[in-house]
């Protein structure tokens, strides 16, 4: 393999490595705005938990159970 060849070769490895950063680049950006949107999605949903308590925000009547 002469120089010329192998000059060529690093610079298709290079422009190679290049495109895969890239298209790295765009689906980070892609997860990062994922990750971004689902944390708001669970501080709604834990928001609305810890607001509605554990029997779901409204008082049973006060009742007696079923094996009564």
């Amino acid at each position: 393999m002469n120089e010329a060849e192998r000059l060529t070769k690093l610079e298709e490895r290079y422009a190679h490595l290049q495109r895969h950063s890239t298209e790295q680049d765009k689906v980070m950006l892609g997860l990062s705005e994922e990750v971004a949107k689902l944390r708001k999605e669970i501080a709604l949903l834990r928001g609305q938990v810890t607001s509605s308590g554990p029997g779901g925000g409204e008082e049973a009547p006060d009742e007696r159970p079923p094996h009564y």
